[in-house]
């Protein structure tokens, strides 16, 4: 006995298209040949080449085990603070380029305006 499948595509426009099935709605990405589809299971990527039936995909997502075995471990305090300190450095050092650009573009400005 087989099992019943429901499967549509409706193409919005070139290299954009909208999947209906059993599992849900989907949207591919892409043409013919390499193609990206985001739906309820995750990401699929797959590239192959047309007509020969050779291809590879590559699945990612909420049922891809790819993290399955993964345990997430809580940082300690210590590397949490050195982490903020680390962060807030780095905002430091963009805020102090971006004030300095800004004056080096004030100062550029000014100075082609004065001839």
């Amino acid at each position: 006995m087989g099992n019943f499948r429901f499967y549509r595509r409706v193409s919005i426009f070139p290299g954009l298209s909208v999947n209906v099935s059993k599992s849900g709605p989907s949207l591919t990405v892409g043409m013919r040949g390499a193609h990206v589809t985001l739906g309820a299971k995750g990401i699929r990527k797959t590239v192959g080449i047309p007509g020969t039936g050779i291809y590879y995909t590559s699945h990612s997502g909420y049922h891809s085990g790819a993290h399955s075995a993964h345990v997430e471990q809580p940082i300690s305090e210590r590397q949490q603070t050195t982490a903020h300190a680390i962060a807030q450095l780095i905002m430091l050092i963009c805020i102090i380029g971006g004030v300095a650009l800004a004056i080096a573009l004030v100062g550029s400005i000014a100075g082609g305006t004065g001839s």
